[in-house]
C-alpha cells in the first residue's frame, strides 16, 4: 500500500512540475516522466545499496527510453 501511495504521490508531483514546462520539446518532456516512472519503479527493487543502485539505473534507462519515445513523437 506505502509503494502504490509513493508512486501516486511521484506521479501527482512530475505532472505539477510538467505544467510549469509548456513550452519543453516533447523529447525533453518524456525524458523528465521516463526517468521519474523507472526510478518509482527501480526504488521497488532491492534492499540497502542494492536498492540505491536500481532506482539511480532505473532513473537512467527510464530518462533514455522516455527521450527516444518523446523524440518518435516529435
Amino acid at each position: 500500500m506505502k509503494v502504490l501511495f509513493a508512486i501516486l504521490c511521484s506521479v501527482f508531483l512530475f505532472s505539477l512540475t510538467l505544467t510549469g514546462c509548456q513550452d519543453m520539446k516533447k523529447r525533453d518532456v518524456g525524458t523528465v516522466v521516463g526517468a521519474g516512472v523507472g526510478a518509482g519503479v527501480g526504488s521497488m527493487v532491492g534492499k540497502g545499496t542494492g536498492k540505491t543502485l536500481a532506482t539511480v539505473g532505473g532513473a537512467v534507462a527510464g530518462g533514455v527510453v522516455g527521450h527516444q519515445v518523446g523524440k518518435s513523437m516529435e
